[in-house]
Order: structure tokens, then C-alpha cells, then sequence
């Protein structure tokens, strides 16, 4: 097969999620994260930060089962905030929720706080340096590392205000996305060869990293649930599909049209192509 790569303006739209308790869930994404509804009904919620656009899609499914440990699907979904300051009002927002943190580091690239939600669906929230501070290493590969986060520096962006904000900045978007994969010669095949993804970092041969444009990924892919994991439950509480956002209609047909070509079969959801990589990660492919 030829050669194929994104265009540059590629990034992740939506993520669509099946969770126990819609309620719950809403409480959670308003009060802990920041969201505001855009749409709910009896089984769907939609969660934006703008009013315009939805960033999660919630689909309440109370008869879905765990899903099982050890298998592929979502590590976290990655919330980007626009600025450093906006990052602080997150972290202030946490802290007067009391809600349990996983962690934070500083990837060099971005700084990055990560926890759960309530159905324990990954989520990262971060913001990025500027590109221009980016370092590259000797080979070309892009400087990544699991550095302290520095919270009170972060934090000081407030001027000592214990300043939440009212929401999510409207600028926020999901930045990325962090799976679970099977293998990664598979991962590196589907993503990279087939859906044409620019391979950034490998992983000390447990993760791959993937973007379009130059940036730092939009994808990471890790086997850190064990090599040769078999997917969930179809209908399991976790990640049903996210959304691969590209700039026309065109381009949108044209990467079906590819993967159709390499023998694989493309689904239709609410009018749009659905992809499933190796594992069964489901990829709704959209127009920006």
C-alpha cells in the first residue's frame, strides 16, 4: 500500500464513553472537572466547555459490565487546557473538591495532572509549553520524561487567589488520547502505516507516541496491561470510540477508503466512519 500521511491539522474531537450512572457522572464532570451539559436525554449526555462543541459524549448504560483488568481499551483520555493558568484553576478546582489524585509529572513538553472518574475511565488534565521550547534528542526523537510536576509553581500563576474559574476554559479541548494496546508492531502497523501517523517517541519498547503536525502526540499506545491483552466486553463500561478529527469530507473518505483497501471493515456511527485498530479501540472518523 502507498505511502499516506495525516494532514497536519488532525487532532481529536470528541471522546465517547459508556458509563454506569449518567447522574453520577454529570455531578463528577460539573463539580470535579469543570464541564457543562451541551445536550442529556434519558441515556446521553454531552459535555462541552465552550457551549458550542461537546468534548465527551457520556452514554449511561447501567447494565454494562466492568470492564475486566488486564485488557485493552482506554488509559486515559487527555484534557488540554489553553494556558498554564487555566491548568491552575483545574488544580484548585481538584483541591476544593477533594477529589483522589493518581498523580502529575512533567513530560518536558506539557505538565500534566491525571485521576479517574467515577466509572475509573482514565482522564489526564495538562497544558503544553510552547512548540518553540520543545527539545529533540540526537536521533531526532522528541525529549519526553516523567519529571516532579511543580503544583505551587502552577499554582502561583493564580497570584495567590484561590481562583477555580467558572468552568473549563472555553478554549479547552481533548488534547490526546492513551490506549491500551495488544502488541506494538500492530499498534505501529495500524496507526502508522495504515492511518498515517508520524512515530515522535518509542517507548523504552513498552509505549509508542504518534501525532500529526509535529506535535508531541495524539496518540499514545502502551502494552502496559500485558502484551497479547484481548479486549473488553463489547458493551463494557470504558471507551467506546473516540473521534479522529480532520480538516474536510474529502480527506475523511479518502482514509476510509484506505482502510477499506487493506482488507478491514468500516462501520458507520451517526453518519461517520468507524474504525476498529487491532484491539478493537473504536475511532469515529469526523470533519473539524
Amino acid at each position: 500500500m502507498t505511502a499516506y500521511t495525516l494532514p497536519p491539522e488532525t487532532g481529536i474531537g470528541a471522546v465517547h464513553l459508556t458509563v454506569h450512572d449518567l447522574e453520577r457522572s454529570e455531578q463528577f464532570y460539573h463539580q470535579v472537572m469543570g464541564f457543562k451539559t451541551l445536550q442529556r436525554d434519558a441515556s446521553e449526555l454531552q459535555l462541552t466547555a465552550d457551549g458550542l462543541k461537546p468534548l465527551l459524549v457520556l452514554h449511561g448504560d447501567a447494565a454494562a459490565p466492568p470492564r475486566p483488568r488486564r485488557t485493552t481499551g482506554l488509559y486515559h483520555y487527555a484534557v488540554l487546557t489553553p494556558s498554564r493558568r487555566d491548568l491552575a484553576r483545574s488544580i484548585v478546582r481538584l483541591a476544593q473538591s477533594q477529589y483522589p489524585l493518581q498523580g502529575g509529572a512533567d513530560h518536558l513538553v506539557s505538565e500534566a495532572l491525571y485521576l479517574a472518574d467515577p466509572d475509573d475511565n482514565g482522564i489526564e488534565i495538562y497544558r503544553d509549553r510552547p512548540r518553540e521550547e520543545w527539545q529533540r534528542l540526537e536521533d531526532g526523537s522528541l525529549q519526553m520524561a516523567n519529571e516532579p510536576l511543580d503544583i505551587n509553581g502552577i499554582v502561583g500563576e493564580l497570584g495567590g487567589q484561590n481562583d477555580s474559574g467558572d468552568g473549563l476554559a472555553p478554549g479547552t479541548t481533548i488534547g490526546h488520547m492513551h490506549l491500551n494496546v495488544g502488541n506494538l508492531r500492530d499498534a505501529e502497523s495500524f496507526y502508522h502505516e495504515l492511518l498515517g501517523f508520524d512515530i515522535v517517541v518509542r517507548w523504552h519498547g513498552q509505549a509508542l507516541f504518534v501525532s500529526a503536525g509535529g506535535y508531541h502526540h495524539h496518540l499514545g499506545l502502551n502494552t502496559w496491561n500485558g502484551v497479547g491483552a484481548p479486549p473488553p466486553p463489547e458493551n463494557a463500561v470504558g471507551l467506546k470510540y473516540f473521534e479522529l478529527a480532520l480538516p474536510s469530507a474529502g480527506q475523511v473518505e479518502e482514509l476510509a477508503d484506505r482502510v477499506v483497501k487493506a482488507g478491514l471493515t468500516v462501520e458507520e456511527a451517526g453518519g461517520s466512519p468507524l474504525l476498529r485498530d487491532p484491539f478493537r479501540n473504536g475511532i469515529l472518523l469526523k470533519v473539524l
